[in-house]
């Protein structure tokens, strides 16, 4: 018999502490390698029974922990890039913010890639749909349509230079798997330089 969650703020908090467990646990050690008593461990957890009192399975937990990362990188993107007064400021504050934010959340971006490779739930890819999402690709394609609207852009095909562009950024937490001390400064600045280059009229 499935047990109710209370909701309550102690246990959205406790469910919180759960997904900032496993999402540090598998940075540490692999996705393979983060048992449910390995996070619990981490969290501070007398059980495992606590992790599936407030998830129903492992899938559920991993989900979360997938969705929190991009949420979070979402919301700082978002901020950044709404301050921007022209679209190829916006273009520049994308490449370059989101940039940062990885360098600055390098064990979440670790174990995000972990997950990606990984991750394999029933009846879905919640890991590649959160990476993937075309919601993300449109709006650097909505950025690019705004550019061309307003001549700060040349004519290009929009899908295909914000799958560039996109795709470009999407490589680097596999950069870092294989470059631990990779300059992303510099590499924010060469992306920013050359996505300059090839948008411009």
């Amino acid at each position: 018999m499935q047990v109710k969650r209370e909701d309550s703020v102690t246990s959205t908090a406790r469910r919180a502490q759960i997904v900032d467990a496993a999402i540090a646990t598998i940075a540490e050690i692999g996705y393979r390698q983060a048992s449910y008593s390995k996070i619990a461990e981490r969290a501070g957890l007398s059980s495992t029974r606590l992790i599936s009192y407030h998830f129903d399975s492992k899938d559920e937990l991993i989900s979360k922990a997938i969705r929190t990362i991009y949420t979070d990188l979402a919301a700082f993107m978002t901020a950044r890039v709404s301050a921007a007064t022209t679209p190829r400021a916006a273009l520049d504050t994308y490449i370059r913010s989101l940039v940062e934010h990885i360098a600055g959340h390098r064990a979440e971006m670790r174990a995000a890639t972990e997950i990606f490779l990984n991750f394999k739930p029933e009846g879905g890819s919640a890991a590649q749909d959160a990476a993937t999402d075309l919601a993300v690709l449109g709006h650097v394609e909505h950025l690019l349509v705004k550019g061309q609207e307003s001549g700060e852009f040349g004519p290009f095909n929009t899908r295909v230079m914000a799958m560039a562009i996109q795709r470009a950024l999407d490589g680097l937490p596999f950069l870092l798997e294989a470059v631990p001390d990779a300059d992303l400064g510099e590499y924010g600045d060469e992306l920013a330089w050359i996505f300059a280059r090839a948008t411009r009229p």
